[in-house]
């Protein structure tokens, strides 16, 4: 196929290096899309590769499942792996998820993230030892009520969309947390049910929620983080 001007799609993409002395600051490359796979994705891995092996983003599976490509896209908190490349001729913008500290180019600081993440304990805890062997079965009712849950794969696109996040990061876990705090309050299996309730009711870990719902309007996976913490509020 022979490459005419209006299959060249052109980036905006947001630069910073913190071993140069320079501001932040966009750059801009143009691709050729019919020689580019389909997603956003595709156009950053062939940036790199043919253009400029200097831009840095995280990335791994290719198929939305780990998260690691989260990027704000013309304005929009999302995976870059299952965002499409736009087929207008305007200049698209890609920035990293907003509001975190940049460790470089599009690469997030996800430290603070993670560390709240392991806070609410995401695992099964039992007060009674399982004998060895044995599952702990789990009715097909209580089963249904993990679905929209565990499909969470903390790629931050919600918490990162949150105004209340912005400001307190530091004490309000944030939609993607609260979630997955949810995940397992919910769990019929686990024995901690009141206990991690109680570690919860705090002005700021979960009454900073102010019911924007930005989160659920940007989750990659369709999940409902607001509905997720609402059932946290209503279950104290």
């Amino acid at each position: 196929m022979t490459s005419t001007t209006n299959n060249v799609k052109h980036y905006q993409i947001y630069r910073w290096d913190p071993e140069k002395k320079e501001q932040p600051y966009l750059q801009t490359y143009s691709i050729d899309r019919a020689k580019c796979g389909p997603m956003v994705l595709d156009a950053l891995i062939k940036i790199k590769n043919e253009i400029d092996p200097t831009l840095t983003f995280r990335r791994s599976c290719r198929e939305g499942i780990c998260g690691s490509c989260a990027m704000n896209i013309d304005g929009e908190n999302t995976l870059a792996c299952i965002k499409e490349i736009d087929k207008s001729e305007s200049v698209s913008t890609i920035y990293p998820l907003p509001h975190m500290y940049v460790i470089k180019d599009l690469v997030p600081d996800l430290t603070n993230f993670y560390a709240q993440y392991k806070s609410v304990e995401p695992w099964l805890k039992s007060k009674t030892p399982q004998e060895k062997g044995k599952e702990k079965y789990q009715s097909i009712e209580n089963r249904a009520k993990l679905d929209g849950l565990y499909e969470c794969i903390l790629c931050a696109c919600c918490s990162t969309s949150c105004p209340s996040y912005w400001w307190n990061s530091e004490k309000y876990l944030g939609p993607a947390i609260l979630l997955q705090a949810y995940r397992w309050i919910a769990d019929s299996r686990d024995d901690y049910t009141n206990e991690r309730l109680e570690d919860l009711n705090d002005a700021y870990k979960l009454y900073r929620c102010h019911t924007i719902m930005n989160c659920s309007k940007t989750c990659p996976k369709h999940l409902n983080p607001g509905k997720a913490i609402a059932m946290i509020k209503k279950s104290m």
